[in-house]
C-alpha cells in the first residue's frame, strides 16, 4: 500500500519536465520564473500545515521573513556561500517554528489565527526598529553572493538564480512527497480528520502537529532565504501580512492536501499578476478576486473535471501499457 502511495503519476513527470524545459524555452522570463519557484515553495510549506494538519495560519510570513533576514545577515557577516546560508535560513526559521508551535496548539482555530498573526506582526516591528541590523524601512542591502558550491556564479539575467530556486524546490518537494505518503503523513491526516479517534488509537497528536509545524517553518524559511540570495536585498515586505495572504490565495486557487496545489496555484497567481497588471496596473487585484469568486461559486471539482478526466485516461493508458509489457 505504501509503495502504491509513493508511485508517480504520469502527469507528475509532465509537470516537472515542463519546469525543466522552461529553463531553455523561456530565457527572457527567468526573473518571473524565479519568483514563481519561490512562491511555490512558500505555498508548499503552508500546504503542509493547512492541507495535512488542518492548521490555518495568517502569519506564515514570519518564517519566510526570518529566513530571508537570516540568509542576508549570514551572507554579509559570516559567509556568502549560498547553500550554507540557505541551510542557516531554514534552521533559524525552524527554531522559531518549534518554539511557537506550543502556543499555536493551545486553544481553538481562532486562537491559532491570532497567535500566528501576532508572531508575524511582532517580527515585522522588530525588523523595523532594529535599523542597525536589518536596515529598517530602507531594507537590508550589501549582499554579494559567492558562486553556488563554488561553481555556478549568479548572472544578471537570473538564469542561475532560477535553476538554483527550481532545484531547491524540487528537492524539498521530493522530501515533502515522501513525508506525506509515509505513516507519519497518514497519522497527520488521521489527526486532522478526527483528533479524538486518532489519539484514542495511540497517535500522539500534539507531537505530530509540533513536528509538521516545525517542518513547514523550515520550508518557509528556505523560501525566504532563496528570495534574499537571488534578489540580494531584503525589505520589510517579507514579513508583511500580504505575504501570508498571497500564500493562502495560491492555495485557494490550486487546492490543498495534495502538494501540487501550491505549485499550480503559484504559477496561475504569478502569471495573472504579470499579465493582468500589464494590462490594468491599478485593477489587477479585481481579476484575482473575480477568479476566487468563480472558484468558490462553481467549485474546483467542476472547473477541473475535464482536465481530471484527461489525467485519468492517460493514467489508465499508461497502466495498461505497462501491464501489456509484462
Amino acid at each position: 500500500m505504501m509503495a502504491r502511495r509513493q508511485a508517480w503519476n504520469p502527469l507528475e513527470f509532465v509537470f516537472w519536465l515542463a519546469a525543466l524545459a522552461s529553463i531553455f524555452l523561456l530565457p527572457k522570463s527567468y526573473l518571473l520564473l524565479n519568483d514563481i519557484a519561490i512562491l511555490a515553495l512558500f505555498a508548499l510549506s503552508l500546504d503542509l500545515l493547512l492541507g495535512y494538519a488542518g492548521i490555518l495560519s495568517l502569519g506564515h510570513a514570519a518564517f519566510f521573513g526570518l529566513g530571508a533576514y537570516a540568509a542576508g545577515l549570514f551572507s554579509i557577516h559570516v559567509s556568502a556561500e549560498p547553500v550554507i546560508g540557505l541551510l542557516v535560513a531554514g534552521a533559524v526559521a525552524g527554531v522559531l517554528g518549534f518554539l511557537s508551535s506550543f502556543l499555536v496548539l493551545r486553544g481553538s482555530d481562532l486562537t491559532r489565527l491570532m497567535i500566528t498573526l501576532g508572531v508575524a506582526l511582532m517580527l515585522l516591528e522588530v525588523a523595523n526598529q532594529a535599523r542597525s541590523i536589518t536596515g529598517g524601512a530602507d531594507g537590508l542591502s550589501g549582499m554579494m553572493m559567492d558562486p553556488i558550491l563554488g561553481l555556478f556564479p549568479f548572472d544578471l539575467w537570473g538564469k542561475t538564480a532560477y535553476i538554483y530556486s527550481l532545484t531547491t524546490l524540487f528537492i524539498l518537494f521530493l522530501i515533502a512527497r515522501r513525508l506525506v505518503g509515509s505513516p507519519f503523513g497518514l497519522s497527520l491526516k488521521a489527526v486532522k480528520g478526527n483528533w479524538t479517534r486518532a489519539t484514542a488509537v495511540g497517535v500522539a497528536g500534539n507531537r505530530r502537529l509540533i513536528a509538521i509545524y516545525t517542518i513547514a517553518a523550515v520550508y518557509a524559511g528556505i523560501a525566504g532565504g532563496l528570495l534574499a540570495q537571488t534578489a540580494q536585498f531584503v525589505s520589510l515586505d517579507v514579513l508583511a501580512f500580504q505575504r501570508s495572504a498571497d500564500g493562502l490565495l495560491v492555495l485557494v486557487i490550486g487546492g490543498t492536501g495534495y502538494l501540487y496545489g501550491g505549485l499550480i496555484g503559484a504559477v496561475v497567481f504569478k502569471l495573472m499578476h504579470d499579465i493582468v497588471s500589464a494590462l490594468t496596473p491599478q485593477y489587477w487585484l479585481f481579476w484575482v478576486g473575480l477568479l476566487l469568486v468563480v472558484i468558490v461559486m462553481l467549485g474546483r471539482e467542476r472547473i477541473f473535471a475535464g482536465p481530471r478526466q484527461v489525467v485519468v485516461w492517460i493514467g489508465n493508458r499508461f497502466g495498461a501499457g505497462r501491464r501489456g509489457e509484462r
